[in-house]
């Protein structure tokens, strides 16, 4: 049986660990965040992911899953994925590679003869070949991308929709299919491909993915212009198979730690291989995922009035997504803090984001019960499209408001229900 190192243990590490200990390897995950390391050794997850605390624990318990922050710790290892951040640079789009030219620097000195070192980094194309090329003879390097969506992460690790492999040797795609060989017996896709399509494979799907939810946020600022139902729009267009139903949710936006990084650092990327033209159309959809935000904005404005000094809004929703406290590029948050910024009395409920949202955003109020935060309010922001709100009873939250005003960022409360309790309901791109 292959012994497997990962190092980096955040949201993508710490999830491939405890799977690939589900799986039956012994796993050592190792980071340089001691508390980290500390908190994830006793079974904790510091961050939220339904099903993963679980999973942690039971294979930390089963002695399969070790974490660690001594690298030496790994230098029997047979294979080692890297699975640190690479963040977007402060003062460009192109992404950081700090991190990942410390791990594999690091996992370098260490790591016997003949071991495999497999990227599962999100990276801009070359990068794998650049780091090839500054290897030890004795090790080679595979890249094998990440396709996992927040709240469904132990899912897509353990049965993925497919396996992107970019190997340089049969050697390293045969001790891949061992790693991954009960996804194989279930009939999971298999590509193998070179480095660069493999790093590329990831950024493209991320760019179509963010593609496809600003052209419908597109047709929603149309659908207002003109008096039309995006709703429906985006039901007859998703009957056609080339299109397809899924991701056609108009609303605020994307946000979150990779769509809006990784398609910024793809542009960026693009320019430097002297091909700026080809992905020319990635910023008019950032563009448009940013004035997706804005837009909430001015319909704040025409509920409350262009002044918003002392207008108390109550803000649903603080993660960028719900089934997750991740409030990286949070549109949620944004808007929230632009119209505190701009005067309003805001107030924010999350049932698990707002932890790491007080500390993005220290100066605004959360508030832990729902109806707290929506009492006395003149309107009420869904933005995050949690189960919770979307069960809420507008007859008994009528009573709570100053204002029974509520505009739906996200199209997912049913809108005759609430107009039916005496609501003054906006939906996104629904006349």
């Amino acid at each position: 049986m292959l012994k497997l190192a990962v190092i980096g243990t955040g949201y993508l590490g710490a999830t491939h660990a405890a799977c690939m200990a589900k799986m039956g390897f012994e796993v050592i995950g190792v980071d340089n965040d001691a508390i980290k390391v500390a908190t994830l050794s006793k079974g904790e997850l510091p961050f939220y992911e339904p099903t993963l605390p679980e999973l942690l624990s039971e294979q930390v318990k089963s002695g399969r899953l070790k974490f660690t922050s001594d690298f030496s710790e790994i230098s029997d290892c047979d294979v080692h994925f890297i699975c640190v951040g690479t963040p977007q640079v402060e003062n460009g789009l192109a992404a950081d590679l700090t991190f990942i030219s410390n791990a594999f620097e690091a996992v370098c000195k260490v790591a016997k003869p003949g071991a495999l070192l497999v990227g599962k980094s999100t990276v801009p194309v070359g990068t794998a070949q650049k780091l090839s090329s500054q290897m030890p003879k004795h090790l080679e390097l595979a890249w094998n991308p990440e396709f996992l969506r927040e709240g469904f992460a132990v899912e897509d690790t353990l049965r993925p929709n497919r396996l992107v492999v970019g190997v340089t040797s049969d050697r390293a795609e045969e001790i891949l299919k061992k790693v991954y060989q009960n996804n194989l017996k279930e009939g999971t896709p298999w590509i193998r491909a070179d480095l660069p399509t493999a790093e590329l494979v990831k950024v493209a799907a991320n760019s179509f993915l963010a593609t496809k939810i600003s052209f419908i946020n597109a047709m929603a600022e149309i659908c207002e212009a003109a008096g039309g139902d995006v709703t429906v729009l985006a039901k007859a267009i998703g009957y056609d198979p080339r299109i397809g139903n899924r991701f056609l949710q108009a609303g605020i936006g994307f946000g979150g730690g990779c769509l809006p990084k990784d398609i910024r650092a793809f542009m960026a990327r693009a320019e430097e291989l002297g091909a700026s033209q080809s992905l020319e159309f990635l910023r008019e959809i950032d563009s448009i995922n940013s004035r997706a935000r804005q837009r909430v904005i001015d319909v704040v404005r025409n509920e409350l009035g262009m002044d918003l000094k002392s207008k108390k809004i109550a803000v649903l929703g603080a993660a960028f997504k719900p089934d997750s406290d991740d409030v990286r590029d949070s549109p949620a948050l944004d808007i929230a803090a632009q119209l505190h910024a701009a005067g309003a009395v805001v107030k924010i409920h999350d049932p698990k984001a707002i932890v790491p949202a007080k500390r993005r955003f220290p100066t605004l109020e959360f508030v832990d019960d729902v109806e707290a935060c929506i009492k006395g309010s003149d309107l009420i922001l869904h933005l995050t499209e949690w189960k919770i709100y979307r069960e809420l009873d507008p007859i008994k939250l009528k009573s709570l408001v100053n204002n029974p005003s509520i505009i739906d960022g996200r199209n997912a409360l049913d809108r005759e229900s609430w107009r039916a309790a005496g609501w003054r309901f906006h939906g996104l791109g629904r006349a």
